[in-house]
């Protein structure tokens, strides 16, 4: 029992830290995406004023800032795609803690023997096992949200 629980325990820690990396790594992600966002602004306010100011510019020069102006409108798209796929991936993360943390919960309840379980333990243990069904229903949603979006995006 006690080999069985140490490894139980060993891969609750290994996928806990899992969830962390992966939740800096998203955060890393958003601030480069956050920084990309800006700079893209400033050169879409310079190409901007270039359009505006050159009345006397060729008309092939006006394309090509056109043509810059629009990479960057699709560039910030794309960004804006991406900070949206993280964004449901920061609330699915969230989701899978907030079960990791029901499971230990509710594992506490079912290793107490059934004979010594109070009718508040049936309860709690009965209010947890809901809150778990809650808590597949909202990755559920999740998932389903990212399925439309990659669909939408085809």
């Amino acid at each position: 029992y006690s080999t069985w629980q140490r490894t139980l325990t060993r891969r609750e820690k290994d996928a806990q830290m899992k969830r962390f990396c992966k939740a800096q790594a998203i955060q890393r992600r958003l601030e480069e995406i956050e920084v990309t966002f800006r700079e893209l602004e400033q050169q879409g306010i310079k190409l901007e004023k270039s359009l505006r100011e050159e009345g006397g510019t060729p008309a092939n020069q006006k394309t090509q800032w056109m043509n810059q102006l629009l990479y960057l409108v699709q560039k910030k798209n794309s960004l804006m795609s991406e900070e949206s796929d993280l964004m449901i991936a920061v609330q699915e993360l969230k989701l899978e803690e907030q079960q990791w943390q029901l499971d230990q919960k509710l594992r506490t309840y079912m290793n107490k023997e059934e004979s010594l379980k109070t009718p508040e333990d049936r309860v709690a243990e009965q209010e947890i096992l809901e809150q778990l069904l809650e808590m597949v229903n909202k990755r559920n949603v999740l998932i389903h949200m990212q399925e439309e979006k990659r669909l939408s995006e085809l």
